[in-house]
């Protein structure tokens, strides 16, 4: 998340006992005795925060590993065991349509840890031509994204070596009338009722609130990847903060809203505007959204972001980790949050 330095499996090992010792969370519960609580457990290990994901009941480790990017290449494969053995048990990939080769990379490790956890996908969809935005969809515009949809689910599906995936998300939609397209809602029910994939999302980082909204307006949807900050909504165009967005903390109702929805809410984007576009003197940025608590916790900038977006409405943040170091960072901010931002 920060340095770009790298650390052995050793060296990560020993520095996360120590940091498990000390943190306050509940005792390990593995799948085969979890209790009969309605909810779907995997792979729980303590040291580790957990939430249920919304409507899914799938008690999810509250970091998440972003698997799109850094498993181009295989160059973050290293990493998915140490993650596995720390708790997490949320895995997001990307198709080969647009992260090539992830999936084929984690083919592996999810051939070994079937069951045991939670695996999802995404890929975008293909522009219409002629489509304007804002704009309903007509029929046939349907059905075009609704057999493309449905052909990337199946790619997906091939290069990870399996018949099922967990969810499949509509990725990096920024346009509402999309999330309100029968025709796509159509084609996830059919693979759902093949036993192709279980549960149906958005990934956005354009135009997140009014794609939120349309997603709680359907109620078709049970996980929705937004990019959200301490200062607001991230946009992917700019890469910078959404011209005029809210504070955060001035958008918990709306992802009040859509928890009632049922949707289970995967925080993205968390810490990449102090990282980008390029600039330095971005990593103060947040700072005006800290209590002094916060600010004298000893995180890093990147760290208090992740710290602060799963206090104020996000269930999850998913990260994407190429290294040991990134991974240890991400993990203490992850366990520290709730202790940092308890109310008094």
């Amino acid at each position: 998340m920060t340095t770009p330095y790298e650390i052995n499996r050793r060296a990560f090992i020993k520095s996360n006992a120590v940091v498990t010792a000390t943190a306050a969370v509940a005792p390990s519960v593995q799948a085969e005795d979890a209790p009969d609580d309605g909810l779907i457990h995997r792979n729980e290990q303590s040291g580790m925060p957990y939430r249920k994901l919304g409507r899914t009941n799938f008690l999810c480790s509250r970091l998440v590993f972003g698997g799109g990017a850094a498993l181009i290449g295989g160059k973050a494969v290293r990493l998915l065991n140490a993650a596995f053995d720390a708790g997490v048990n949320f895995y997001d990939l990307g198709s080969n349509a647009y992260y090539k080769g992830s999936e084929r990379a984690f083919a592996p490790f999810l051939a070994a840890n079937r069951g045991k956890i939670w695996v999802t996908s995404k890929a975008p969809l293909r522009p219409i031509d002629g489509y304007e935005a804002g704009k309903p969809l007509t029929v046939q515009q349907g059905k075009f994204l609704a057999d493309y949809w449905t052909g990337l689910l199946d790619a997906s599906l091939a290069d990870l070596g399996t018949d099922y995936v967990d969810a499949y998300y509509l990725m990096g939609v920024g346009e509402p009338e999309v999330v309100r397209c029968e025709q796509l809602h159509e084609a996830f029910l059919k693979a759902k009722k093949t036993g192709k994939v279980g549960h149906w999302g958005v990934s956005t980082h354009k135009r997140a609130q009014q794609v939120l909204e349309a997603m709680i307006a359907t109620g078709w949807y049970d996980l929705a990847m937004i990019a959200i900050t301490p200062a607001g909504w991230y946009d992917w165009d700019s890469k910078s903060l959404l011209p005029g967005t809210p504070a955060m903390v001035e958008l918990q109702p709306t992802l009040q809203r859509a928890r009632d929805a049922g949707i289970g809410l995967v925080g993205m984007k968390a810490a990449r505007y102090l990282s980008f576009p390029g600039g330095k003197g971005l990593e103060k940025a947040f700072d005006g959204h800290y209590s002094d608590k916060i600010l004298q916790s000893g995180l890093s900038a990147w760290q208090r972001s992740y710290a602060f977006v799963l206090a104020h409405g996000v269930d999850v943040v998913n990260s994407d980790m190429q290294n040991f170091a990134h991974f240890k960072e991400n993990l203490v901010a992850v366990q520290r949050s709730a202790e940092l931002f308890a109310k008094a």
